[in-house]
């Protein structure tokens, strides 16, 4: 067991950004904090007794799903209701990030995944994000020139919450962009980087790069933020725009993204064809600047109808002369 405990600490280290080291620190930092959660004393040194629960808990961290299950069925637990219903690890993983990430959280995926090939929550929640055959449509992206949210904005296009989709399920039909909540808070960097290191190493499909990236391309300045949060797309807990595209940024960095197989290629060519089209551009200039308040249409509709008035006693005047 401690071979696999090293091993998994090995996966563990290479996920993170932080050196043996340093991990070694916090846990020292904390040892009589620790110790104090037992109601035994603890029979090891100081350097045994970090290195056993740092084991341990680079060992939870990645635990797999299978002894969890054999774990579960050992217990005997059931959900008291009518029909009995047995827990699974599957469905209390799914509840357990649905309460916490719900964005995350695909409606009716629990029917989808097998438990037996699920390797840890990591895995379980890129699980989660893979997309129904329907929807696949890998092509080779033709150009990177991908629009701003402001852009988009500017053109006409409509911004829609779309639930109970993956992260990656974003439709655009008719002028409306379709996107799944992205909630925003302390943890949502280091989740990100977790995903897109342990899709990088171990996944052959890399749905969550092409997210990442996408929403980099979307999403340039605080204002194409704001758009999102106003129509419900970003669950902004941070509350700053700015820190916002940081972040976004921040993750994108270390992003690889294949040109050959981009799972929005499709997308990114339609959001430029409407963008393209001049009628778009100018109906939401109007729209946006003189139609964006009652008061507005009333200012616009009074002048023109002053224009008229105007016109109609020029006419007069001159076939009366």
């Amino acid at each position: 067991m401690q071979e696999h405990k090293i091993l998994y600490l090995k996966d563990f280290l290479e996920w993170s950004e932080a050196s043996m080291e340093e991990l070694i620190k916090v846990v020292e930092e904390r040892e009589t904090r620790l110790r104090n959660c037992y109601a035994e004393t603890i029979d090891l040194g100081s350097e045994d007794f970090v290195k056993m629960m740092l084991l341990d808990a680079s060992f939870i961290i990645v635990l797999p799903f299978f002894i969890l299950e054999d774990l579960l069925k050992a217990s005997s637990i059931t959900r008291y209701s009518p029909a009995e219903e047995e827990y699974s690890v599957i469905k209390l993983t799914y509840k357990f990030f649905e309460e916490r990430r719900d964005s995350l959280m695909k409606t009716g995926i629990v029917e989808e995944i097998n438990s037996s090939e699920v390797a840890h929550f990591v895995d379980f929640i890129i699980k989660c994000q893979k997309p129904s055959e329907s929807d696949k449509t890998e092509k080779e992206l033709e150009t990177i020139n991908v629009p701003s949210i402001t852009e988009l904005h500017q053109a006409g296009v409509k911004f829609r919450f779309k639930p109970g989709k993956s992260l990656i399920d974003m439709k655009f039909d008719r002028g409306i962009l379709e996107m799944p909540l992205l909630k925003i808070d302390d943890d949502t960097e280091i989740l990100f980087r977790n995903l897109q290191a342990f899709e990088q190493c171990h996944c052959v499909e890399d749905y969550i790069a092409n997210y990442i990236s996408t929403i980099n391309f979307l999403v340039v300045t605080p204002k194409d933020v704001e758009i999102l949060d106003r129509n419900g797309i970003i669950e902004n807990w941070i509350h700053d725009y700015e820190a916002v595209t940081t972040l976004l940024h921040n993750i994108s960095k270390e992003n690889a993204l294949s040109a050959d197989d981009f799972i929005f290629a499709s997308l990114v060519e339609d959001l430029n064809a409407y963008c393209r089209r001049p009628w778009n551009k100018w109906k939401a200039t109007l729209k946006q600047e003189y139609f964006h308040t009652p008061w507005a249409i009333i200012s616009l509709i009074a002048a023109a109808i002053l224009l008229i008035l105007t016109t109609v006693q020029t006419v007069c005047s001159l076939i009366q002369v």
